[in-house]
Protein backbone atom coordinates (compact mmCIF):
# COMPACT_ATOMS: atom_id res chain seq x y z
CA UNK A 1 0.00 0.00 0.00
CA UNK A 2 1.32 3.28 -1.05
CA UNK A 3 2.42 5.63 1.34
CA UNK A 4 2.16 8.92 -1.18
CA UNK A 5 -0.05 8.80 -4.17
CA UNK A 6 1.94 8.04 -7.12
CA UNK A 7 1.32 8.31 -10.96
CA UNK A 8 3.41 5.72 -13.42
CA UNK A 9 5.02 8.99 -14.47
CA UNK A 10 6.05 9.58 -10.94
CA UNK A 11 7.55 6.44 -10.64
CA UNK A 12 9.52 7.04 -13.38
CA UNK A 13 10.86 10.14 -12.52
CA UNK A 14 11.83 9.22 -8.93
CA UNK A 15 13.64 6.40 -10.34
CA UNK A 16 15.67 8.65 -12.65
CA UNK A 17 16.61 10.38 -9.28
CA UNK A 18 17.38 7.19 -7.55
CA UNK A 19 20.08 7.12 -9.92
CA UNK A 20 21.50 10.42 -10.60
CA UNK A 21 21.74 10.99 -6.99
CA UNK A 22 23.04 7.86 -5.77
CA UNK A 23 24.02 4.92 -8.45
CA UNK A 24 27.47 4.69 -7.37
CA UNK A 25 25.88 3.88 -3.80
CA UNK A 26 24.48 0.35 -5.01
CA UNK A 27 21.07 -0.60 -4.63
CA UNK A 28 20.48 0.31 -0.89
CA UNK A 29 22.18 4.13 -1.57
CA UNK A 30 19.51 4.46 -4.08
CA UNK A 31 16.46 3.30 -1.77
CA UNK A 32 17.85 5.33 0.52
CA UNK A 33 17.64 8.40 -1.30
CA UNK A 34 14.07 7.02 -2.27
CA UNK A 35 13.52 7.03 1.54
CA UNK A 36 15.02 10.80 2.36
CA UNK A 37 12.53 12.36 -0.98
CA UNK A 38 9.00 9.99 0.26
CA UNK A 39 10.09 11.62 3.73
CA UNK A 40 10.07 15.04 2.05
CA UNK A 41 6.49 14.74 1.16
CA UNK A 42 5.12 13.30 3.80
CA UNK A 43 6.87 15.52 6.37
CA UNK A 44 5.70 19.06 5.51
CA UNK A 45 7.66 20.67 7.44
CA UNK A 46 10.62 22.64 7.29
CA UNK A 47 12.31 23.56 3.86
CA UNK A 48 9.50 20.51 2.56
CA UNK A 49 6.30 22.65 3.61
CA UNK A 50 3.59 22.20 1.03
CA UNK A 51 5.41 19.45 -1.32
CA UNK A 52 2.27 16.89 -1.97
CA UNK A 53 3.91 15.30 -4.86
CA UNK A 54 7.09 13.73 -6.52
CA UNK A 55 7.64 16.30 -9.17
CA UNK A 56 7.33 19.12 -6.38
CA UNK A 57 9.80 17.09 -4.34
CA UNK A 58 12.05 16.25 -7.30
CA UNK A 59 11.91 19.26 -8.53
CA UNK A 60 12.18 22.07 -5.39
CA UNK A 61 14.45 24.77 -6.55
CA UNK A 62 18.05 23.24 -4.49
CA UNK A 63 16.93 20.27 -3.54
CA UNK A 64 18.82 17.86 -5.74
CA UNK A 65 22.33 18.97 -7.89
CA UNK A 66 21.41 15.89 -10.16
CA UNK A 67 18.29 17.22 -11.38
CA UNK A 68 20.62 19.74 -13.88
CA UNK A 69 22.52 17.29 -15.30
CA UNK A 70 21.65 15.24 -18.58
CA UNK A 71 22.62 11.76 -17.11
CA UNK A 72 19.12 12.68 -14.60
CA UNK A 73 16.86 12.88 -18.06
CA UNK A 74 18.14 9.67 -19.28
CA UNK A 75 14.87 7.05 -19.74
CA UNK A 76 14.25 4.93 -15.83
CA UNK A 77 15.77 1.29 -15.81
CA UNK A 78 13.88 -1.77 -14.54
CA UNK A 79 15.47 -1.88 -11.27
CA UNK A 80 15.57 2.04 -10.12
CA UNK A 81 11.05 1.57 -11.14
CA UNK A 82 11.58 -1.51 -8.86
CA UNK A 83 13.58 0.89 -6.14
CA UNK A 84 11.04 3.80 -6.80
CA UNK A 85 7.63 1.71 -5.80
CA UNK A 86 9.25 0.04 -2.73
CA UNK A 87 10.37 3.88 -1.47
CA UNK A 88 6.43 5.30 -2.50
CA UNK A 89 4.97 1.58 -0.71
CA UNK A 90 6.92 2.29 2.84
CA UNK A 91 10.44 0.67 2.51
CA UNK A 92 12.62 2.21 4.55
CA UNK A 93 16.10 2.02 5.88
CA UNK A 94 18.40 3.31 8.43
CA UNK A 95 20.15 5.74 8.46
CA UNK A 96 17.49 7.28 6.08
CA UNK A 97 14.50 6.20 7.82
CA UNK A 98 13.67 9.96 8.83
CA UNK A 99 15.68 11.64 7.16
CA UNK A 100 15.16 15.04 5.44
CA UNK A 101 18.80 15.91 4.21
CA UNK A 102 21.91 13.95 2.84
CA UNK A 103 25.03 14.91 1.35
CA UNK A 104 28.34 13.66 0.16
CA UNK A 105 31.01 16.27 1.65
CA UNK A 106 34.76 15.71 1.15
CA UNK A 107 35.28 13.83 4.39
CA UNK A 108 34.16 13.18 7.69
CA UNK A 109 30.13 13.86 8.29
CA UNK A 110 29.88 16.87 10.29
CA UNK A 111 27.35 16.62 12.98
CA UNK A 112 24.95 18.61 11.88
CA UNK A 113 24.08 19.93 8.46
CA UNK A 114 21.72 23.54 8.81
CA UNK A 115 20.64 22.62 12.16
CA UNK A 116 19.45 19.36 11.79
CA UNK A 117 21.30 16.52 13.46
CA UNK A 118 24.12 13.65 12.19
CA UNK A 119 21.90 9.99 12.33
CA UNK A 120 24.62 8.01 9.78
CA UNK A 121 26.71 7.91 7.08
CA UNK A 122 26.20 5.01 4.27
CA UNK A 123 29.23 4.99 1.69
CA UNK A 124 29.80 8.52 0.83
CA UNK A 125 26.72 9.96 1.80
CA UNK A 126 25.52 11.41 5.25
CA UNK A 127 22.15 11.62 6.53
CA UNK A 128 20.21 13.93 8.88
CA UNK A 129 16.81 14.31 10.46
CA UNK A 130 14.73 16.69 12.42
CA UNK A 131 14.17 16.01 15.46
CA UNK A 132 10.16 15.50 16.67
CA UNK A 133 9.71 18.82 17.98
CA UNK A 134 10.40 20.54 14.85
CA UNK A 135 8.70 17.85 12.29
CA UNK A 136 6.54 14.98 13.85
CA UNK A 137 4.87 14.37 10.49
CA UNK A 138 8.19 12.31 9.67
CA UNK A 139 8.40 10.26 12.48
CA UNK A 140 4.47 9.05 12.43
CA UNK A 141 3.77 5.75 10.98
CA UNK A 142 1.51 5.00 7.93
Amino acid sequence: MAVIKATDSDIDLLARLLRAEAEGEGIVGMQLVGNVGINRIRANCSDFTGLRTIPQMVFQPHAFEATIHSYFYQRARPQEKRLARKAVNGLQHWPAKYSLWYFRPPGDCPQTWYDQPFVGRYKLHCFYEPTAETCQNVYNTF
